[in-house]
Parts: C-alpha cells; structure tokens; sequence
C-alpha cells in the first residue's frame, strides 16, 4: 500500500549522472503529492564511506529522517491507521491513542492532524523536550508517566485508558500489532532489496517496537536464505530513547527470535560517540539509535572484511538538540 501510494511521488533516476550538476529540466519529476502523507517511505540508501576502514566491505544504510517528520516510525503510524480504518475498526469521531517514547506519538500525530483524528500519547518524562514541542504543534495531547516511569509505564498507561473508555480510543499497540510488521515486510525491506540490487550480506538493525528488524529480516530472509541478521540493543539503564534492552523491558508480543542470528549491545557512550561520526564523516545528521546501529556495523565490517552490509538509521538529530548527544553552539560574544 505504501509503495504505490508513494509511486506518484517518487522521483526517478533519469539520465543524471554522478558528473553532471542538478538540471530539473533534465530530469523526471515526480507529480504533485495529495497530501503530505504521499512522502511517507521510498527514503533514500546512502553508502558510508569515511567511517568504514575495510575497503572490501560495503555499507549501505537507509536514511530514514528523509521522512516527513524525520523518522521511520512514520511508515507503521500510516499503516496501521489506514488497515484500521479498512477493517473498520477505526472509525471518524475516535481518538488515535498510543504509548511512545516520541517517534511513533509523533507519525501518529501527523496522519491524525491530515485525516481528522484527536491523538493522545502516553509517555514517560524523561524524553527530550523537541518531541513533546513536536507533539503539541501537531496538536497532539500528551499523558506523562510517573517521573521515574519507562516505556513499559506508558504502554500499561495507555492500556488502561483504553479499557476505561473503548469506544472512544483506538489503541494503536505498535509492539502487538501485526500490521508494524507488514509496514516494513511489504515496503521497508522491499525498498532496500530494489536499491541494493539484492546485494546484502548483514541485515544489521536496532530493536525498538521490533516492527523493523521482523518485517525486514523475514523478508530478506525469504530473498536471501544465507542473510546474516544482527539485533542491537542498547546497554541496560540505557538513555538510548527509542531504544529497548530485551534483558530489563518487556519483549514486543511481535517480536521473533528466530530470525535473528546474532544479538549485540551498544553502550550509550560508544552510540553518541558514533552518531556525531556520522554527522561529522557522512555529512548524515541522525539521532543516538542511528549511532547505536552503526557502531554495530563497524564492528561486523571489521570482524568479516569483506561483504555487503545493510542498516536502518531510524532518525535525525533534531530531536536530540537539548540533550547531550550534540554538544551546544558557541553563544555570542
């Protein structure tokens, strides 16, 4: 669904080439999008070059801050919301409810400010304070847990609601919902397997909702039965927002254990160090998950010296100005 809604959109790979400047009179352009939902997915693949030392090894990752919003869970809030209405589950008058740490809570509010739909996301005080701006400028209200609460809290918090009020709340329940799954089975994984040409050794991905890695790994597993799939976690007591440590969270009712072959863990340090690499190597201004895939990545080059290595960096840095991860410009004198 989302990739033919997308086609429209999508700007084709005329006769440009690599030595020749941008000329749009040159040059196939895409049509005029319905509404800005018509961006969500079809992102770009970007090689890394600097930051990979292995010169038979080749990196390509899937930028996903060329999202509307600037992040991948974009793709699962227009899936999920457009199966929901189909199946009519989701009906006009109801309220898009759902647990986030911030990414998902904001497509959420995106597809509700576009289709009619109130949002309210439940989530814990400490993300940072661009995602709750983002929120309420989408209008989109916010519940907070306890100070100390998680993500765990959130989502029993928004469990609660909705049994509290059914016919009100569409409870969305992206860690139980197939249809996150599907999201990146039929047009994540499809996207990258197009773009690679099938040339991927390592499907290397983080693990959040594990919407991703299930729908890109079963996919790409059933492409290419040799794959090699990494799941990265972020050390335990983590401040990786975005980010789950199977070990001390609730395993996602979607996840699948049996499609991932190794299992990695990113310490906060080694995933801001690596983030600004990207932004400073790669020119690629991307959030601290985006850091924690790709130091994975960079091990997994090291360690296999040759091969096609694929990830998913799921944001930008924007939502990542006021915490530590970028340190702060110089203030005038």
């Amino acid at each position: 669904m989302l990739a033919s809604r997308r086609r429209s959109c999508q700007l084709r790979q005329g006769t440009r080439s690599s030595t020749v400047h941008y000329n749009a009179a040159a040059m196939d352009v895409p049509a005029a999008c319905d509404s800005i939902l018509d961006t969500i997915g079809s992102t770009p693949l970007v090689r890394i070059r600097r930051m990979c030392s292995e010169p038979r090894v080749v990196i390509h990752a899937k930028v996903e801050g060329f999202n509307p919003m600037g992040s991948v869970k974009e793709r699962i809030a227009l899936r999920i919301v457009e199966e929901a209405e189909r199946r009519g589950e989701l009906r006009p008058g109801m309220t898009l409810l759902e647990s986030s740490s911030g990414n998902t809570g904001i497509g959420l509010a995106l597809v509700g400010a576009v289709k009619g739909y109130p949002v309210v996301i439940t989530m814990a005080q400490k993300v940072s304070v661009e995602r709750r701006q983002i929120l309420r400028a989408l209008g989109a209200e916010i519940v907070f847990t306890s100070k100390d609460g998680g993500s765990d809290e959130a989502w029993d918090l928004a469990d609660r609601m909705h049994a509290g009020d059914p016919r009100k709340y569409f409870r969305v329940g992206q860690y139980v919902n197939p249809d996150n799954v599907r999201a990146h089975y039929e047009g994540t994984a499809e996207e990258a397997w197009r773009q690679t040409g099938g040339r991927i050794d390592w499907l290397v991905l983080t693990l959040g909702t594990c919407g991703t890695l299930v729908g890109m790994a079963r996919r790409l597993k059933e492409r290419n039965e040799r794959l090699r799939v990494v799941s990265v976690e972020p050390q335990t007591k983590h401040a990786q927002q975005g980010l789950r440590n199977m070990s001390e969270s609730r395993v996602p009712e979607i996840m699948d254990w049996s499609l991932v072959d190794e299992r990695m863990t990113v310490t906060d340090e080694d995933a801001c160090r690596t983030a600004r690499e990207l932004a400073l190597k790669e020119g690629i201004f991307a959030g601290i998950s985006s850091g924690t895939a790709m130091f994975a990545v960079l091990a997994i080059a090291r360690r296999i010296g040759t091969g096609h290595i694929l990830t998913l960096l799921p944001d930008r840095g924007e939502k990542y100005l006021s915490t530590s991860l970028y340190p702060r410009g110089a203030d005038p004198s």
